[in-house]
């Protein structure tokens, strides 16, 4: 006899595409409305009919996107902002003057260049370690002195893989909180309050959303606090809310999120092996390859599911590999991650000085075309560049 699940937990996937079973009241509508007002009116007895004053404090739509990253994030509360900066400068502005960070040297690089401007201007201290070396990290904390730990894993660009517990298990240790930048593992495949981070942050403009369309900035908390009230109160000052129809679009994005992930996993794990013998690649930078040194990690942290994200370093010269970049048809040149269609991007001319990224490193972003199809354009590609 079949097992009655009628009264199971439903799984992220169809909560996700039902954006937690939002149907309108008064309309039954199963698409979520866009609400654009700016200001709302207060009832007869002037007090306020919900909790919506005025748009810079959030509104109905923009609240359901929030409920919806809190659901399968398992937070405490969250926060959505108008671009992932806006949400990273948000957790940096909450610190008190002169807080220690401790962060990776390689790293989403308008993150790393908030971080060094705050340490040159004395705002923050802030110490590098090598991305993913747990040792490193470990020796730069000072207890009782250092207030934050900021991780993303898998790093942009080399995907490589930091154990959150791990880097958790060393920050609660110092006193410090762990946020951790997760934007390339969205959830629910990588919840990383499960694993013991305090903040998740995502750049909502990449997976969660997915279409390209929108830039948005996603802060999730595991408890609320002091600190927590000091972001929400610096993104209503700054009026660094996510605007309702980057809200809406938002919600809807996310209803084919678990699709989307699954596709891109699978075709980003089958190029990535066939990238591995290809004549015009030296390597290949994917967490899903077994031989990748932090696969384990990433198989357990988000459950086998690895992300689109790969880089490959070319053979040849800086400009063999952007010369691939030119030559690829179906690959857009273009910076960004995480869409349905399929991006390819010279790092080092797009980051700029100052960021250590090895010159003959092109990033791809796998979208949902044919894999097929996909590597054909970049097996030609790369054969025309080595000419």
């Amino acid at each position: 006899m079949t097992q009655d699940r009628r009264n199971a937990p439903l799984s992220p996937a169809t909560r996700l595409a039902q954006a937690l079973h939002h149907i309108e009241e008064q309309t039954g509508a199963v698409t979520p409305a866009i609400q654009l007002s700016a200001t709302y009116a207060r009832g007869a007895d002037y007090a306020p009919r919900q909790s919506y004053i005025y748009r810079r404090d959030g509104n109905e739509t923009t609240e359901l996107a929030e409920t919806i990253i809190n659901d399968i994030e398992g937070a405490a509360s969250t926060m959505l902002f108008a671009s992932g900066m806006s949400a990273a400068n948000a957790v940096l502005e909450a610190l008190p003057m002169g807080a220690h960070v401790v962060a990776p040297g390689v790293m989403y690089h308008g993150v790393l260049h908030q971080l060094r401007k705050h340490h040159a201007s004395g705002r923050l201290t802030v110490d590098f370690h090598p991305v993913g070396d747990l040792d490193a990290m470990r020796s730069l904390m000072r207890p009782g002195v250092t207030a934050l730990v900021w991780v993303e894993t898998p790093s942009n660009p080399d995907w490589t893989v930091t154990d959150i517990a791990a880097a958790a298990e060393i920050a609660h240790a110092a006193g410090a909180k762990l946020i951790t930048d997760c934007t390339a593992t969205p959830p629910p495949y990588c919840r990383a309050l499960d694993h013991g981070a305090d903040i998740s942050f995502h750049s909502a403009t990449k997976y969660l959303n997915g279409h390209s369309d929108v830039t948005a900035g996603s802060l999730a908390t595991r408890e609320a606090g002091e600190m927590w009230d000091e972001i929400a109160s610096i993104r209503t000052l700054h009026g660094t809310v996510l605007h309702s129809f980057d809200a809406w679009l938002l919600i809807r994005g996310m209803r084919t999120l678990a699709l989307r992930v699954e596709r891109q996993t699978t075709s980003a794990s089958r190029i990535a092996q066939q990238l591995l013998s290809h004549p015009q690649v030296e390597k290949v930078l994917y967490p899903g390859l077994a031989e990748h040194p932090g696969h384990d990690i990433a198989r357990r942290q988000c459950e086998g599911f690895f992300g689109g994200m790969l880089s490959i370093i070319t053979k040849g010269t800086e400009q063999t590999a952007i010369d691939t970049a030119r030559h690829c048809r179906l690959f857009y040149p273009a910076t960004s991650l995480g869409g349905v269609e399929s991006l390819i991007e010279h790092r080092k001319t797009v980051s700029g000085p100052g960021f250590d990224v090895h010159p003959n490193l092109l990033r791809l972003s796998i979208g949902i075309e044919s894999p097929m199809d996909l590597m054909v354009d970049l097996d030609a590609a790369l054969m025309r560049a080595a000419q």
